[in-house]
């Protein structure tokens, strides 16, 4: 049996009914905040965006670098490809996800592997011999 997850006892049918007003309550004081401060002109253009491809009528790939857009329960089961610094990666929003920033799922940095030292870069380098 599968568990279903609900956000603060709601299911996602019951989120998607609620109003904004009450969707906010839900939220804690940090997402109120700003979603309470408006949205600007690029965060209204990707929610079309959003809604036009679960509505299927946009068929392509939405690619944004809008990392500190909200996520809504409106969102879930789309595929977003949110800009790390070097490339657009693929996020799928899940019912999980909701009342997080789609910046958290794309990570911006990667590990560091170092290679070995170079000839010259210690005194004791110096005499390694080459072969």
């Amino acid at each position: 049996m599968v568990k279903e997850f609900t956000y603060r006892g709601l299911s996602q049918k019951e989120l998607e009914k609620l109003s904004l007003d009450k969707l906010f309550q839900l939220f804690p004081a940090r997402a109120r905040r700003s979603l309470t401060r408006g949205i600007n002109d690029g965060k209204r253009k990707l929610i079309k965006e959003i809604k036009a491809v679960k509505a299927g009528e946009l068929k392509t790939n939405i690619k944004t670098h809008l990392r500190d857009l909200l996520i809504l329960p409106y969102m879930t089961g789309v595929t977003i490809n949110v800009f790390s610094g070097k490339e657009f990666l693929p996020v799928v929003v899940t019912t999980q996800m909701v009342g997080h920033y789609l910046g958290e799922y794309v990570i911006t940095n990667k590990r560091v592997n170092h290679g070995a030292p170079g000839v010259g870069s210690s005194r004791s380098s110096l005499y390694v011999p080459l072969k």
